[in-house]
């Protein structure tokens, strides 16, 4: 098994961890960014917080779950494991899109930081499905 596609997984969830909690739990820089991002939108930046929080977790867990997959099992053949591995890298690298649209239609100045973390978290799930289309191609 690939070490970067296992890498890649580990990446992806042991960052949104952070992020996770920090939505979650209210830390203040959170609580700001939400009342900041949800103004435009006209909805309330609790709720708004507390349903990304929700999401990222459970993309954290698609991604820990895939991990987990991956590194017991190796590349996953059977149809179950592939769509778990699968969902999970759609759904995170949907997710960090939508984090990327938040980050420069509704935040005053994007924070150039988080930009490029959802980035690199696209580019990975977007390389993790085009592996996963490619070994699949070739078991078929």
């Amino acid at each position: 098994m690939s070490k970067f596609y296992l890498f890649t997984h580990f990446f992806n969830a042991a960052v949104l961890v952070r992020f996770a909690i920090s939505k979650l739990f209210a830390w203040p820089i959170s609580v700001a960014a939400f009342v900041e991002m949800a103004k435009p939108l006209g909805i309330d930046p609790t709720f708004f917080r507390i349903f990304t929080g929700i999401t990222l977790t459970v993309v954290i867990i698609g991604y820990a779950t895939s991990l987990f997959l991956v590194a017991k099992k190796g590349f996953p053949s059977n149809k179950e494991s592939l769509y778990v591995v699968g969902a999970s890298n759609l759904l995170g690298g949907t997710v960090m899109i939508g984090a990327l649209f938040s980050e420069f239609l509704l935040r005053l100045s994007p924070k150039w930081p988080l930009v490029y973390i959802a980035l690199a978290i696209v580019v990975f799930s977007a390389l993790n499905l085009n592996q996963l289309r490619y070994r699949h191609a070739l078991a078929s």
